[in-house]
This record gives C-alpha cells, structure tokens and sequence, in this order.
C-alpha cells in the first residue's frame, strides 16, 4: 500500500466520473491508480486500476443528488489499496468557466458559488462536476480542492475568432466562442514539444463520445470547433455538432416543441445515433454493414476533414494532425476516413503505422505528418492542482494543508 501523500482528480462527465489517484513526489504528481463509476450502470461498481490489474467493486450506496453516500463508499474501497488518510488535495475538472476563469483556482465557497453561476452556459456538465465537489466540501471539509477548466486554455483566442456575428451587446453579456475539451488539448501540447518541436502549426482532433478540434500555433490555441457550447462542431456521439439555428426555430414554432424536448433532442438523440438509428459507438458502426451505419461515419469524417481544412485557414498553414481520444487514439479506421478526405492537402497514411496506432502514422512522403497520442486529462488536473496550492503560498508545503 502506498504510504506517500496523496492527491485525486475527479474528471466528471454527463453520466460517468474517472478518478485519478496520484502520488506526490515532490513538485510532481505520479499516477500510481485509476478509478471508473459509470451511473448508467447496473449494478453500480467502481472499476479500479492499479498497475496492470483491474477490478471491479461493487457499490452499494444509494446514488442520491447529493452522492455523499456514493463519496463516501468509494473512498472506504480505495482505502484497501491506498493510504487515503494520506489524501492532502481533489482537484476537478469544470467545464465551463466563462471569461472570468483563465487558470486553475482553489475552490472555497465563494469560488463554488461563481463556478455555479455559470451553469447556464453548460447545463449538461457544470452540474456533474459540483455534486462533487459539494459532496466532498461536506464529508471531508478540511480538505484542499481545485478547479481546472475545460475552457481557460482556449482564452488565448483572437477575440475576432471567439465572435458571433450577432449584436455587440450580446457578445459584452458573454456569448461567444469559448471552446472546450482545454485540458486534453494542453496535455496534447505539452507532449508535441517534446515529441514533435518542429512543427507549430497543428490541429488536434479530440475523438471520443464528445468530439471537437482545436488548432494549435506553437502550442497556443488558436481555435476550436466548439463554441459556446458542447453541441458545436462537428457530429458527435448523440450531440449534432454544427446546426443551422433555423432548426431550432423549425422546432419550437412549426413541431411546437418544448425548450425541455429541443435539449432532449440535442443532447441525446441526434449525432451518430441519429444519423444512423442504430448506435452511438463508432466501433459498432464501423462493423454493421447496413448504409446508414456507412452514412453515419462517412458524415463524422466528412465534417471532422471540413474542420481541419477550416482551422487551416486560422493558422494561415498546416504542419500537423494529431488523433486523440477514444476513437482518435483506438480506431484506424475513422483516421483513415479522415486523411482520405485530406489527400489534397498532401497527407498519405502509412497503413501499417495507421493500425498499429503508432505515434506517426503518415508517409515519410506525406506533406503533412499526422500522429497519434493518447491524451491525460486527469494528469494537466493533477499538476495544476499543485501549482495552485503551492502558489497559494510559496512557503507552505502541501502536506500542511489539509489533514
């Protein structure tokens, strides 16, 4: 059992949480376990890592609004592997911080309040994320906790590319381009310099259930598929990606549709489930046969190369692609359908390379390279985590924070 001071990391989604246990040594905090809780889950169990071996652990608690019991039964589950009286800080990854939130912060209550005033711009995440940090201000008061969000790395953004072309007033009350899935995309970067210095300018495509791309100058974000909410871009699991908002008004005025059903619709019923009537996953519509299956993916990769092509113009060039996340990391076949789409821009794919999920997977003749890495949210929590605690006060240590 580790015995070292401890850190978590709550990387709270719309359904699941990935709790990162993380030793800290020194200045660095070193992944030593890896917690999953999937809500949709029947029965409900914590899915644990640690090393090699993985486990699953039932959770009897009774999932509440407030998950105290939840919160409580899996830090009781990971004390059998892990010293969690040795636990100093949680850090949390938030969606959404507005303009107001451009770096990590600590979390008091004033904080949480702020961090809740912005639920309106991310109804579907921003909840997630304060049941737990709500749950562990009450069972564990004393303990130290962070906020790394989702759009602070994309506030070095032109304001003319975070601009609607609506009026200016709404743009000053804050509706605009924020873009999301930051911590993926800093973790991305952080690995391209030392992975790939030379070249500066690079998309990154984030594939997993929620998709975007952003585009990366020297590893600076200088754009995002997504804009002011999680529903732009491209087409995603059960979320459409970019919609004429002529839809919108198609919906509640001809179908006289309710405010509660458009969201419904949008979250949940659209994108590759909707397009295909069959299933939300990749992986199976890469396999059936049918030709809505082949439609649903021939659209993902159609409007993930349109992307590419557009964030190209923002970095006025292209050296780059980088595949990340779940489908971006795991399926050769989607980052084949996507660099097809792709060849006049002078990318060709190393077969081979391509369905091994090798770092390079394009041709040494190729044009543009295009790489595959794995991206670690839960790590950029983790260490910003650090940073804000000790920075908080340079001459305190963290193992006296919180006990």
């Amino acid at each position: 059992m580790e015995t070292t001071d401890l850190l978590l990391t709550f990387n709270a989604g719309s359904s699941t949480v990935k709790i990162g246990i993380f030793a800290i040594d020194g200045a660095e905090a070193r992944r030593i376990g890896k917690g999953v809780i999937d809500f949709r889950a029947e029965p409900l169990a914590l899915r644990l890592t640690k090393g090699r071996q993985t486990v699953e652990r039932p959770l009897k608690a009774e999932v509440t609004d407030d998950l105290h019991g939840v919160i409580d039964e899996t830090f009781a589950l990971l004390a059998d592997d892990f010293d969690m009286t040795a636990t100093r800080a949680a850090g949390h990854r938030v969606v959404h911080g507005g303009d107001r939130f451009t770096r990590a912060i600590a979390l008091d209550a004033a904080a949480i309040d702020a961090v809740d005033a912005l639920t309106p711009l991310a109804p579907l995440h921003q909840p997630q994320a304060l049941r737990f940090i709500r749950a562990l201000r009450h069972l564990k008061p004393h303990l130290a906790q962070t906020a790394s969000f989702d759009t602070a790395f994309h506030a070095t953004q032109d304001d003319l590319v975070r601009r609607f072309a609506i009026p200016r007033a709404l743009h000053d009350e804050g509706i605009k381009r924020y873009g999301f899935h930051g911590l993926s995309y800093k973790f991305i970067a952080g690995e391209l310099r030392r992975q790939a210095p030379r070249a500066a300018k690079m998309v990154v495509a984030h594939l997993g259930s929620g998709a975007s791309l952003c585009a990366l100058d020297d590893g600076v974000s200088r754009d995002c598929s997504m804009g002011f909410s999680t529903l732009d871009g491209t087409p995603m699991a059960t979320r459409p990606g970019w919609l004429d908002p002529g839809v919108i008004l198609h919906l509640a005025g001809q179908k006289k549709q309710s405010l509660e059903e458009i969201e419904d619709l949008l979250y949940h019923r659209c994108g590759l489930l909707g397009v295909s009537g069959i299933s939300a996953d990749t992986r199976e519509l890469v396999k059936d046969g049918r030709p809505e299956a082949r439609q649903a993916i021939d659209l993902f990769t159609l409007r993930i190369a349109g992307e590419i092509g557009r964030m190209a113009a923002t970095l006025s060039g292209l050296d780059a692609i980088v595949f990340t996340a779940g489908i971006g990391e795991h399926q050769p076949e989607i980052r084949e359908g996507v660099a097809k789409r792709l060849s006049w821009l002078g990318l060709a794919i190393d077969e081979k390379a391509n369905a091994a999920n090798d770092f390079t997977i394009s041709t040494r003749e190729s044009r543009i390279a295009a790489h595959v890495i794995a991206t670690d949210e839960e790590q950029i929590i983790a260490d910003e985590a650090l940073t804000v605690l000790r920075g908080a006060d340079p001459d305190q240590q963290l193992a006296g924070i919180s006990r």
